[in-house]
C-alpha cells in the first residue's frame, strides 16, 4: 500500500505539471496560427491509446506509456519523426512557415508555464502554511554531527555561528543549497573558542551514501524510544531484502523484525534513564556508549509509567540495539506572511531552486559531484512518502515544476532547449538548419535522454539493495 501511495502521489504531481508545460506550447502555438495535431498526456507508442477524443483540429488523448507528453505541431520535427510530412510544401499553418522569433516562443512556451507554476505554488503554499523553522541560538545544547559531520572535524556539543560570516538564523540554513553545493566557510564556537570550519565540494555524495542525517543535527535530550528496524540487518538478510522491496511496491504489509533492544523487553514510550550505569542525558551520548559495548551485553535502564526497569540488550556489531528517539525538546518558530510578502518569498524560493539545479548539473559536468545523485521517478516517489499530505504534496510538485523547467532547456536535441539553440542558431545564420540534420539530431537526443533515464533507473535500483 504503501509504495501506491508514493506512485500515485508521484503521478498525479507529474501529470498536472506534463499537462500544464504542454499546453505552455499549446497555447503559444495557436496564438501564433500553428496547427496543432495532437494534445496527449503520456506517450501513445505505436500507436496505443488509453483514451483520445477530437476537438476541432486537435486530437486529445492519453497514452499507455507514462514518460512525459506531448503535443504535436504541424510542420515541426519533433519526437513523432514525421518525415513524409515534411516531405510536402510548407503550408501557412505550420510552424516551419513562422519567423523565427515565433517559433522560438513556440518552443519556450512550456518551460515559462513550469516558471510560473512552480512560483504560484510557492506562493500558495508560504501563503497558507506560512514556515516553521528551529531558531539556531536558541539550541543551547549546540549540534550532533553524524558520520559525514564528524569528518570535516565537528564534534558533539559544537554551536554554529555563521556561514561564510553570515549569521545563521535558522538551523535549516545549514541544510540549504549554500552549504550542499557551495562549499562555504562554517564558523562554530567550541569551549568558548571560535573556529573555522570548510565544507568540502563533495559533501553531496556523502549526503547521497549516507544520509542527509547523517551531517549535522540538532543536539537534543533523550526522551522516548522508538523502536526501529536495523538497515544493517536487511543488509544481511536475503529474506528481509526481498520483503522490503515487496513492500515498496505495496504487494505486502510492512514485515516486522525484531531488535536487541525489543528482544530485551524494550518498548516504546519507555525513556532511557541510565546506559552502564552512567546517567546519559543526550541523544549522542547513549549512541557512543552503546557503540562503545560493540558485540557486548550492556546494562539499559528505563523509565516506564513512572517505574524504573532494568534490560540487558545485546548490543549488535555495528554498535547499534534497534532504537530511535522522539523528539520534544527542540525550539520551533512560525512565521505567516501577508499575500503579497508570500509572492516575495514565494518566487524566491522558485529562483533558489532553479539555481541550485544549475549548480547541481554544473558540478556533475565538471567532476565535483558524482552522477549517482541523479534519481528516477522511483527516487522522486520515495521522496513523496507513503502519507498523503497536500502541503508536503504541492510543495514538492512546485520543485519538480522547476525542476523539469530547468531540465527541458538544457541544449539536449529532443528537449526544448535543444529546440531553441537550433533556432537561435537559425535566426544567427539568417536560414533554417537542414530537415535531415534535425532529424538526425533529434535521434541523438532520444538516445541521450534514454541513456540518462536506464542510468536513473539503475541507480535508484541499486540503492534499494544498499548499493
Amino acid at each position: 500500500m504503501n509504495g501506491l501511495i508514493m506512485a500515485g502521489q508521484l503521478l498525479l504531481g507529474l501529470s498536472i505539471l506534463v499537462i500544464l508545460h504542454e499546453l505552455g506550447h499549446f497555447l503559444a502555438a495557436r496564438a501564433f496560427g500553428i496547427k496543432v495535431e495532437k494534445f496527449y498526456l503520456f506517450f501513445d507508442a505505436w500507436g496505443v491509446k488509453l483514451v483520445s477524443f477530437k476537438v476541432g483540429e486537435t486530437e486529445y488523448g492519453i497514452g499507455w506509456l507514462p514518460l512525459g507528453g506531448y503535443v504535436k505541431i504541424s510542420g515541426m520535427i519533433d519526437e513523432s519523426m514525421d518525415t513524409e510530412q515534411m516531405a510536402l510544401p510548407a503550408e501557412p499553418w505550420e510552424f516551419r512557415s513562422k519567423p523565427a522569433w515565433q517559433r522560438l516562443i513556440v518552443m519556450l512556451g512550456g518551460i515559462i508555464v513550469n516558471i510560473v507554476v512552480g512560483i504560484f505554488i510557492f506562493w500558495m503554499i508560504t501563503f497558507k502554511y506560512g514556515e516553521n523553522y528551529t531558531p539556531n541560538d536558541q539550541l543551547t545544547n549546540g549540534v550532533s554531527p553524524g558520520v559525514i559531520g564528524k569528518s570535516l572535524g565537528l564534534q558533539n556539543g559544537d554551536k554554529i555561528l555563521a556561514i561564510n560570516g553570515q549569521k545563521v538564523i535558522r538551523f535549516e540554513e545549514l541544510m540549504s543549497s549554500k552549504v550542499l553545493l557551495g562549499s562555504p566557510k562554517l564558523t562554530i564556537a567550541r569551549n568558548g573558542k571560535a573556529m573555522d570550519y570548510k565544507v568540502p565540494e563533495t559533501v553531496l555524495d556523502s549526503i547521497s551514501e549516507y544520509g542527509i542525517k547523517e551531517f549535522v543535527a540538532p543536539r537534543f535530550a533523550v526522551k522516548n524510544i522508538n523502536l526501529v528496524f536495523k538497515p544493517s540487518d536487511n543488509k544481511v538478510n536475503p529474506k528481509g531484502l526481498i520483503d522490503k522491496i515487496k513492500n515498496l511496491f505495496g504487494k505486502y504489509k510492512q514485515v516486522q523484525y525484531s531488535t536487541a533492544a525489543y528482544d530485551a523487553g524494550i518498548r516504546t514510550g519507555d525513556s532511557i534513564i541510565t546506559v552502564n550505569g552512567k546517567t546519559l542525558p543526550l541523544r549522542d551520548q547513549v549512541i557512543a556508549e552503546v557503540k562503545a559495548s560493540a558485540g557486548k551485553t550492556i546494562a539499559v535502564q528505563v523509565s516506564r509509567k513512572g517505574k524504573i526497569i532494568d534490560f540487558n540488550p545485546k548490543v549488535a556489531k555495528d554498535g547499534t540495539i534497534g532504537i530511535g528517539f522522539a523528539v520534544f525538546d527542540l525550539p520551533e518558530k512560525h512565521v505567516d506572511y501577508s499575500f503579497l510578502e508570500s509572492f516575495s518569498v514565494g518566487t524566491d524560493k522558485a529562483w533558489t531552486t532553479f539555481s541550485d539545479n544549475a549548480k547541481g548539473i554544473w558540478k556533475m559536468i565538471t567532476g565535483k559531484v558524482s552522477a549517482r545523485n541523479i534519481s528516477s521517478p522511483i527516487g522522486i516517489a520515495q521522496v513523496y512518502g507513503s502519507d498523503f499530505d497536500w502541503e508536503n504534496f504541492w510543495r514538492l510538485t512546485g520543485l519538480i515544476s522547476i525542476a523539469l523547467a530547468f531540465m527541458n532547456l538544457l541544449p539536449i536535441p529532443a528537449l526544448d532547449g535543444g529546440h531553441v539553440v537550433f533556432l537561435i542558431i537559425e535566426m544567427i545564420k539568417g536560414k533554417p538548419l537542414s530537415d535531415k540534420f534535425m532529424e538526425r539530431a533529434q535521434i541523438v537526443g532520444f538516445v541521450i535522454l534514454l541513456s540518462l533515464m536506464v542510468f536513473a533507473f539503475g541507480n535508484d535500483i541499486l540503492k534499494l539493495f544498499g548499493k
